[in-house]
């Protein structure tokens, strides 16, 4: 090739570099903010330096999180920011403070709220939450928690390649969000660790969790009210509650759940597999195999009530296990507000090595193909 054809295309090639997203997109490394990455110095101002940078850029941009321990106590990273794409990319360890009385009562350690297109790619949190978790044993007066990571309000968010160790609270809580994508997620909790739930979505429209690890003290999966189109696929749960849906109907005006779809998911050693629980009072809100509209934890403000949501058109198909208990599968609805449209396709659920058992209370449905234990619908 001729000279002049070589620096013609060189010239091509740089002027289609430096016009591309990839040349224009600003780059913030929390380093150059003052972040120390030893564990022990305070980084939360030096990150909320570069998140401002991000958020006030026109152009595409990254927060750049290098490898290393960085002590952050709780941080909001707030929105609406200039562009709608920031990459929050972390190689090393976010450590929350060893004395969980810091910020025990603040709700949540890292939250992003009013922001749109903000992707958080791997790392690791470092919740910090067995000293708590022992101080809830212990019966002694002790903050709620934290949750590790939160966002609210905010659209068009990936949460991917991220591990949350030994939340305070919820690992990861999804609120009032729209078009959210979690993937290839780690969580790990104590399987005595309370209310440390591993993602937990709720008043949220296009949510779906893929190809994640989530082993902790409370529920795997949990979903609020509010939620819809939910989509949970390719998940191994366990230790924990399993996947629930509820508590609802714990207010009386309240938003229901629909479009819920669980597939390809495993359950090994879960107090729970597929739950559906509403309070036994009343609501407007509508929505092993447990279906429980007569939830009352310590039968404190509604026993003897019944169930205000309403729970139909639920499928439970291609479903393999063991059952802990002798009855694995209980539907036990409402009086008021029975359970209609319940369908059970190809389930073999065994306990000891025998057949389980079903029970069912005020439910309706069908059965189609291998059913057992025996359908009680």
């Amino acid at each position: 090739m001729a000279k002049g054809h070589i620096s013609s295309l060189l010239a091509a090639i740089l002027i289609i570099f430096f016009s591309s997203p990839l040349a224009t997109a600003a780059r913030y490394n929390v380093l150059n903010y003052g972040a120390k990455p030893d564990g022990r110095t305070d980084s939360t101002q030096a990150f909320l330096a570069a998140w401002t940078q991000a958020c006030e850029s026109i152009m595409a941009a990254t927060v750049h999180v290098p490898p290393g321990r960085f002590f952050l106590q709780n941080v909001a990273f707030q929105g609406p920011c200039k562009n709608n794409a920031i990459l929050f990319r972390v190689h090393g360890t976010l450590v929350a403070p060893s004395d969980y009385t810091v910020i025990g009562n603040t709700e949540n350690w890292i939250f992003f709220q009013y922001v749109n297109g903000v992707t958080v790619s791997g790392g690791v949190l470092d919740g910090q939450g067995p000293g708590l978790s022992a101080c809830k044993a212990s019966g002694m007066n002790c903050p709620s928690g934290a949750t590790s990571l939160g966002f609210c309000n905010s659209n068009n968010i990936v949460i991917s390649g991220l591990t949350s160790l030994n939340s305070q609270l919820y690992h990861i809580v999804i609120n009032g969000c729209q078009n959210v994508k979690v993937h290839s997620v780690t969580v790990s909790a104590s399987g005595h660790s309370p209310n440390t739930d591993g993602i937990h979505v709720q008043l949220s429209s296009g949510v779906t969790i893929l190809k994640s690890r989530i082993r902790t003290g409370d529920d795997c999966v949990s979903i609020g009210a509010g939620t819809t189109n939910l989509w949970t696929e390719n998940v191994a749960c366990g230790s924990g509650h399993g996947i629930s849906i509820g508590s609802l109907g714990k207010d009386l005006q309240e938003p229901g759940v629909q479009n819920v779809t669980v597939k390809s998911v495993t359950f090994t050693g879960t107090q729970n597999g597929l739950r559906i629980r509403s309070w036994g009072r009343p609501s407007s809100g509508f929505n092993s195999i447990v279906i429980d509209q007569n939830y009352c934890p310590d039968n404190q403000n509604c026993p003897g009530q019944e169930s205000g949501v309403k729970i139909s058109d639920v499928t439970y198909q291609d479903i393999r296990g063991t059952s802990a208990t002798e009855v694995a599968i209980k539907f036990d609805c409402s009086k008021k507000n029975p359970c209609s449209g319940i369908k059970l396709k190809d389930v073999k659920l065994n306990y000891k090595n025998q057949p389980a058992d079903a029970s069912c209370d005020n439910a309706d449905g069908t059965a189609f193909g291998f059913i057992q234990p025996s359908s009680c619908l």
